[in-house]
């Protein structure tokens, strides 16, 4: 495929696995050749890891909420200004957007120019922050989502379940490609087999931002519960708001020495800590959510615990790459998690079965960078490109 002039837009202003995603993507398409200009908030550029915007801090801490909201749409357009300048300056083949609530100077753009304009979608934002984040003007969010999303040539969400979402709003299904995240391989070599004898000691590991909803205190008041071998510990690659309950949990049972965090490390550290688990842990996920440490336990041929449901089994098949519990039923994940500390030929085969998967799907940015390109192109040779229509009504 000839190389291609991307123009990536994005509204991201922190440092998270969004930063992550982002930047994965964009080396991943340099790599092979296309030539990538991302344009988005200056303020990311400078933010650090688990950081966030100062001024959208501000803005959020001292605006209602209704009025934050206008604000967020307003910023389309200085948003749009800067993005026309750079289209103006780079003249891209196309423009790829990593969907924000609010956010239409892509859809916007795209249109007037007549370029292919992709979107990649990784959570109904609409619904989330109504649900979680007192979201005041639900019909006006409700529009500018389905404004997006119907606008797009081609729509990228993460798992078919958020695409279930999308063709909600009115998207063509025949639109819609499902591109899940991925890794680097490189970050993951091939990790040596795991031993098939017994091991004194298992490390159960979990990587991310935890919170109370993770559900690790069970995990915490099992280690405790355990008795003889092999001894159990938890290591949390990490932070969040759930980690002093769970120090003070493991102190009250007297195994805070087994129970640490690392707090907030680089990417690059990343790979070699996980290869340290034993048993990794995916104790829940969003019902959408495409996790990133999923991926990362596969590459790294990690035995995996994860809740069984939609989103994860379109990567993960229970008793063959991971063993799945019954988020619904109390001390599933526990059951799940002592059965592999018991069953070393079993943490054994899943990994290998895990690390498998990952290169038969090529679930790599790589892979997605082939992927979104192949889209890219076929979008750029289709007659009509840029003019997709449907903006939407206000319901």
């Amino acid at each position: 495929m000839p190389p291609m002039r991307i123009l990536y837009s994005h509204r991201i202003q922190s440092r998270d696995g969004q930063g992550v995603h982002l930047q994965a993507l964009v080396d991943a398409l340099t790599e092979q050749g296309h030539v990538v200009r991302v344009v988005g908030p200056s303020g990311f550029e400078k933010a650090e890891l688990g950081g966030e915007s100062r001024l959208v801090a501000l803005l959020r801490r001292v605006l209602p909420p209704s009025a934050a909201e206008l604000a967020e749409l307003a910023y389309s357009i200085p948003a749009y200004l800067r993005l026309k300048r750079a289209a103006a300056e780079f003249r891209p083949d196309v423009i790829y957007e990593r969907y924000n609530l609010f956010y239409l100077s892509g859809a916007v753009l795209a249109r007037k120019l007549r370029l292919p304009f992709l979107v990649e979608v990784n959570a109904p934002l609409a619904e989330e922050r109504t649900r979680f984040g007192n979201l005041r003007l639900q019909r006006l969010a409700r529009w500018s989502e389905a404004f997006v999303w119907r606008r797009a040539d081609r729509v990228l969400p993460v798992t078919e379940v958020l695409a279930g979402h999308v063709i909600a709003s009115g998207a063509d299904r025949a639109r819609i490609t499902v591109i899940p995240n991925g890794i680097h391989l490189e970050e993951f070599p091939e990790p040596p087999p795991l031993p098939a004898d017994p091991k004194p000691e298992l490390t159960l590991g979990f990587i991310g931002f935890v919170r109370d909803w993770h559900g690790l205190d069970g995990v915490v008041r099992e280690i405790a519960a355990f008795p003889g071998t092999p001894r159990l510990s938890l290591l949390v690659v990490g932070e969040g708001p759930a980690r002093p309950g769970l120090e003070k949990l493991a102190a009250e049972l007297g195994i805070a020495d087994r129970v640490r965090f690392t707090g907030l490390v680089r990417r690059e550290q990343v790979p070699g800590l996980i290869v340290g688990f034993d048993i990794a842990l995916q104790p829940a996920s969003v019902a959408y959510a495409s996790p990133l440490k999923v991926f990362e336990y596969m590459a790294a041929g990690r035995a995996i615990v994860a809740p069984d449901q939609p989103n994860l089994r379109e990567v993960l098949e229970d008793g063959r790459t991971a063993l799945l519990f019954d988020p619904a039923r109390p001390g599933a994940m526990q059951e799940a998690v002592m059965r592999l500390a018991t069953d070393a030929a079993l943490r054994a085969r899943l990994g290998a079965a895990a690390r498998a998967e990952v290169l038969r799907r090529d679930l790599t940015w790589a892979g997605n960078a082939r992927r979104v390109a192949a889209l890219a192109g076929c979008e750029i040779a289709a007659p009509g490109a840029g003019r997709r229509g449907g903006a939407g009504r206000l319901t």
